[in-house]
C-alpha cells in the first residue's frame, strides 16, 4: 500500500514537471540571412551575359568536408546539382562517352539561343523584307525606265550566242536554285509562317520531302555551278573596257550602249558573285549535309583574326574554340545568308532576261539572239565572231577587217 502511494506522488510530480514545462515560453533563434536564391531574372541576366548575383564557392573546401559516402546522413558537400547544371551549361564539366564523338559530350548548347533567336527574328525578317524591297524596286524601275527595247527594231538576222551544252548547264543552275530556295523558304519560315495555318501533321510530311529534295538537289547544283565556272570563266576576266561600261550606265539609262564583249561588265559581276556565293553556299551545305564532319568556320576566324578584319570592323576577335554544334549553327546562318544572295542576284537577272530587255530571252531559250540586239549590247563580241566567220552576218560583202 505504501508502494502504490509513493508511485502515485512520483507521478503527480511528473506531471507537475510537464505542465511547468510546456508553460515557459520557447524562445526562437536569433533570425539568420537566407542564402540567395537563384530567380528568374538571375538567369536571364545571366544569359545575357550580365551580372551573376551568386557568390563563388570554395569546391575544395566543401569537397573535403563532405562525409564518406556510407556516413552521409546531413549535406552532401561539393557542388550541388545547380553548380553541376551549370558546369554542363558551359562546357566545363568533364562528361566522358562511350560514342558519339565529340558533339554526344556537349550535353547543353548554351550559345544556342542567340542562333535560335537570330534565325527565327532578324535572319528571316530582314531577309523576307530586303528581298520584297528588291522586287518592289524592280517594278518601279520598270514603270520608270520601261523595256529596253532593240536600236532599229529586229533585223530578223540570228547568230549562235550560247550553245546547247552552254544552255544545258545555265538552265540546270537556274532551275535547281530556285527549287533549292523554294524548298529552302519552306524550312526557314515553316515553323513560324506555315506550320499554325497547315498544322504541325501536315507540316511535318511537306518539310520531310522538302529536305529530301533539298538535300540531292544540291549535287545537280553543284554541278552546274562547275560547269558554267569552265565555260564562261575565260570570258569574264576584268578589262579596261568594262570601266568605259560602267561609266556609260551600262546602257540602263538613256538609248545608248557601251560596246562589250560576249559579256559585259554588269554580266562579270553577275558571274563571279554567282561563283563565290555559289561555292560558299555549297560548302555550307555540305557541311550541313554531313553535320560534324567537316567544320569551316573555327579555322576561317582563326585566319580573320590574324588578318585583323575583327579589328577593322571595331568587333571583338572572332572565336576560334568552337564546339560542333555552334558550327553547324554558324553553317546554317551562313547557308541562308549566302541563299539570300543568290535569290536577290536571281531574281535581278530573271527581269534583265525577261520584261526588262527585248530579244535577251531568246538568248537561253534557243541559243540565238537577233544580230541588232547583239550589235547595241555586245557589238565587241559581235566583230569577234564575225572575224573568226570570215564574213560579216549582215550579209554585206565588206570585209570587217576593212
Amino acid at each position: 500500500m505504501k508502494r502504490l502511494e509513493q508511485m502515485f506522488c512520483a507521478g503527480l510530480l511528473i506531471l507537475a514537471l510537464a505542465i511547468g514545462a510546456a508553460a515557459q515560453p520557447v524562445e526562437t533563434p536569433p533570425d539568420t540571412p537566407a542564402p540567395h536564391r537563384q530567380t528568374l531574372d538571375d538567369i536571364l541576366a545571366r544569359q545575357a551575359g550580365q551580372h551573376d548575383p551568386r557568390a563563388p564557392r570554395d569546391f575544395d573546401s566543401a569537397a573535403g568536408q563532405a562525409a564518406g559516402i556510407g556516413t552521409q546522413l546531413g549535406t552532401r558537400g561539393g557542388p550541388s546539382d545547380s553548380e553541376v547544371w551549370e558546369a554542363l551549361r558551359f562546357g566545363t564539366a568533364d562528361v566522358q562517352v562511350s560514342a558519339g564523338g565529340a558533339q554526344a559530350r556537349v550535353v547543353m548548347q548554351d550559345r544556342g539561343m542567340w542562333w535560335l533567336k537570330f534565325r527565327e527574328g532578324r535572319l528571316s525578317n530582314w531577309g523576307f523584307f530586303f528581298w520584297i524591297g528588291l522586287v518592289t524596286f524592280l517594278a518601279l524601275f520598270y514603270l520608270l525606265r520601261g523595256r529596253i527595247r532593240v536600236s532599229g527594231g529586229m533585223s530578223g538576222i540570228k547568230i549562235v550566242r550560247f550553245t546547247a551544252i552552254e544552255r544545258f548547264a545555265h538552265w540546270m543552275l537556274a532551275g535547281s536554285l530556285m527549287l533549292l530556295g523554294a524548298t529552302g523558304l519552306l524550312l526557314l519560315f515553316g515553323r513560324t509562317w506555315f506550320m499554325p495555318v497547315i498544322g504541325k501533321e501536315t507540316y511535318a510530311q511537306i518539310a520531310h520531302y522538302a529536305k529530301l529534295t533539298h538535300n540531292n538537289v544540291s549535287w545537280a547544283f553543284m554541278l552546274a555551278l562547275v560547269m558554267v565556272f569552265l565555260f564562261w570563266v575565260h570570258h569574264n576576266i576584268p578589262r579596261k573596257i568594262d570601266v568605259q561600261w560602267f561609266a556609260e550606265g551600262g546602257g540602263l539609262f538613256g538609248s545608248k550602249h557601251p560596246p562589250a564583249k560576249k559579256f559585259n561588265a554588269g554580266q562579270k559581276i553577275l558571274f563571279w558573285t554567282v561563283i563565290l556565293l555559289g561555292g560558299s553556299v555549297s560548302a555550307s551545305g555540305i557541311s550541313l549535309i554531313f553535320p560534324f564532319e567537316f567544320p569551316l568556320f573555327a579555322p576561317t576566324f582563326a585566319v580573320l583574326n590574324d588578318i585583323g578584319i575583327p579589328g577593322l570592323l571595331g568587333l571583338d576577335p572572332f572565336p576560334t574554340q568552337l564546339s560542333p554544334q555552334e558550327e553547324m549553327q554558324f553553317a546554317q546562318l551562313w547557308h541562308v545568308l549566302a541563299a539570300f544572295g543568290l535569290m536577290a542576284l536571281t531574281t535581278g537577272h530573271i527581269y534583265i532576261g525577261t520584261v526588262g530587255m527585248q530579244g535577251a530571252f531568246s538568248a537561253m531559250g534557243n541559243g540565238k539572239v537577233d544580230l541588232n540586239w547583239a550589235n547595241d549590247h555586245h557589238k565587241l563580241w559581235v566583230e569577234e565572231m564575225e572575224e573568226e566567220e570570215g564574213r560579216l552576218f549582215d550579209g554585206s560583202k565588206q570585209s570587217p577587217a576593212e
